[in-house]
């Protein structure tokens, strides 16, 4: 390869509870994420940083104000060689393309700037589009920015930019647990397009896989297989191909969005083998000793290129995906029918990022059925914040049903630290507050089924074992009586995230 591949990619998502280590404010705002970038290359040692235009404000002069700013460091450390900015964009299916043209004029304008320096010539070359579930529209959005480099060539004055300027690399991020079973005829399918449209063959491709929004809509084991499935099927293409693969994946702290934390960096490797780049998030980066974070940080990239993927079979496929059904229509038939508690409790889950609208002019809603859910940060927040972590939402009748179909070998087989996700997870259990949820709704009575058959499973009984744990159970104790009073539940929230090392 003559690039090189990023291991640790610094992320936006705004799920820390503590404030960062760099200030005082847990909110950090647009102008903030310039500095914090910047400290994620040298404090931290991440080679990547995902720059998020989509759902949220940014700072279009992002790369002015980084060499402005850091000009020594960037001299040292040429970004778009050595350390790497990648622009999450807004995906023009879903919200309206008003800030695409400036996304992309940004970078085309910051190619001009960088080699002015003298500076690499490419800052940034690689876009991530989120809900791709097609090829075409990652070629689409290839041309429309080779459109655009050919107006900003025509309109404005001054010395010709290289034809090369005014083509952009694509990251297919794929979050639906459907769309990832089809993860490899996207990559087939984009292989052939481009060859088509631009006259060679691509050298390499960083599919990324989504773990949050697969568990929003589909529930955690869902979530985790499908990530398993399309990181087999990524190699497989590869193999077919002979195209190579650096599969990049999205964890946050809590094992509902993932399970990655300084802490646990050897099982989560262990869990996902074959991933080339992880991301981490506002909560592994602020809410754990900062020595274990530089620990972590240090042994991703120590660990990360070493593992070898696991490749599937026909018949592993088959049955995965049957085990998959199985859990989500007991996740999904549930949350549909809890859906307005969590949205009013999520509503006090407070802000760390300049978000845009939910939905509207500059967003899309996220969903099950017909109803509407926040984003998967505060979504899990809420749970958590009720005592009610949504790892164990459908996961007890699905164990139950997989056992009584034989499925639970190739689950256990597949889902290697399932056990230990789920007492995680448990030991933020109220108990109280579910059986009160219970007299309020009959939906909460099947999670209710869910925490008896997990307990069966496990052999152990769920809920607070350390004091820590204790308190936190107080705390959604305190949120429920406040929800039903109707009274402001944000400094209890907090307090409960605080203790769990994550907001959502």
């Amino acid at each position: 390869m003559e690039r090189k591949i990023p291991l640790v990619m610094a992320t936006q998502h705004p799920d820390n509870a503590r404030h960062p280590y760099w200030q005082e404010n847990s909110f950090i705002n647009t102008i903030e994420e310039v500095e914090e970038c910047y400290r994620t290359y040298k404090d931290l040692g991440c080679d990547e940083y995902m720059w998020d235009w989509e759902g949220k404000f940014v700072d279009e002069a992002i790369i002015d104000k980084l060499f402005r700013d850091y000009l020594d460091f960037f001299n040292q450390n040429q970004l778009g060689r050595d350390c790497f900015l990648t622009f999450r964009i807004p995906n023009i299916w879903q919200e309206r393309a008003y800030r695409i043209a400036r996304c992309f004029m940004g970078i085309l304008t910051a190619q001009d700037l960088a080699k002015e320096l003298n500076f690499y010539e490419m800052p940034v070359f690689e876009l991530i589009l989120p809900m791709t579930d097609s090829a075409k529209k990652l070629i689409y959005i290839q041309k429309t920015f080779r459109k655009t480099f050919e107006l900003k060539q025509k309109v404005f004055r001054g010395k010709k930019s290289p034809s090369h300027f005014g083509y952009i690399e694509m990251i297919p991020l794929i979050e639906g647990v459907d769309i990832l079973a089809k993860g490899g005829k996207i990559l087939h399918d984009y292989l052939a397009l481009h060859k088509d449209e631009f006259g060679f063959t691509l050298k390499y491709i960083r599919p990324f896989i989504a773990r949050s929004d697969p568990a929003l809509n589909s529930g955690l084991v869902p979530a985790v297989l499908a990530a398993k499935l399309a990181l087999s099927k990524y190699y497989k293409f590869e193999k077919e191909t002979g195209v190579k693969i650096y599969p990049i994946i999205g964890a946050g702290s809590l094992p509902f969005r993932g399970g990655l934390t300084p802490l646990r960096v050897s099982e989560f490797v262990k869990e996902y083998p074959g991933i080339r780049t992880v991301t981490i998030q506002s909560s592994f980066r602020y809410d754990f000793n900062f020595k274990d974070v530089i620990k972590g940080i240090i042994k991703l990239k120590q660990i990360l290129p070493e593992t070898k993927p696991k490749i599937l079979s026909i018949e592993e496929e088959v049955k995965i995906n049957v085990v998959s059904k199985i859990f989500s229509q007991y996740y999904r038939q549930t949350i549909e029918k809890i859906a307005e508690p969590i949205n009013e409790i999520a509503s006090f889950v407070p802000p760390r990022r300049e978000r845009v609208l939910h939905i509207g002019l500059f967003g899309y809603p996220r969903g099950i059925g017909k109803k509407k859910l926040p984003r998967a940060i505060p979504f899990t927040a809420a749970l958590y914040s009720l005592g009610i972590p949504p790892e164990l939402i459908g996961t007890g009748r699905g164990l139950r049903q997989a056992r009584k179909e034989g499925l639970l070998g190739i689950l256990e087989k597949n889902y290697l630290y399932l056990k230990e996700d789920l007492k995680t997870a448990g030991n933020y259990l109220n108990k109280e507050n579910l059986s009160l949820l219970a007299r309020i709704n009959p939906a909460w009575k099947a999670i209710q089924k869910d925490v008896r058959f997990i307990e069966e499973y496990l052999g152990e009984s769920l809920g607070p074992r350390t004091a820590e744990e204790y308190i936190h159970r107080n705390h959604a104790s305190n949120i429920f009586f406040l929800w039903r009073e109707n009274k402001d539940l944000q400094e209890d929230i907090v307090k409960t995230a605080l203790i769990r090392k994550s907001l959502g």
